[in-house]
């Protein structure tokens, strides 16, 4: 198990991302959260198998429908406490 931050950069906000990426977690099978940054960018803390993971950086690059994800950053986070499930968060900083 591992923890990954991802920073979605693009067309991100308004096209229904963070939807998109509440979804895929839960098919998925990864804790964590996702939210809107006042940059424009979304981010998502998540926690999962590598397998998991891989997956789940693959959704994130592609996006919903009438988004256009321009870049991934992702960083190795330490094992943080995070809930059982995945959820939406408040928009961040």
């Amino acid at each position: 198990m591992g923890v990954r931050r991802y920073r979605v950069m693009g067309r991100v906000q308004g096209v229904g991302f963070r939807y998109f990426v509440w979804r895929a977690a839960d098919e998925i099978g990864v804790d964590g959260w996702v939210r809107n940054r006042a940059d424009g960018t979304v981010e998502a803390l998540a926690r999962g198998t590598n397998h998991e993971l891989d997956q789940f950086q693959r959704r994130l690059e592609e996006g919903p429908r009438f988004s256009r994800v321009a870049s991934v950053s992702v960083t190795e986070e330490p094992d943080e406490e995070l809930r059982r499930g995945f959820e939406i968060r408040r928009d961040g900083l």
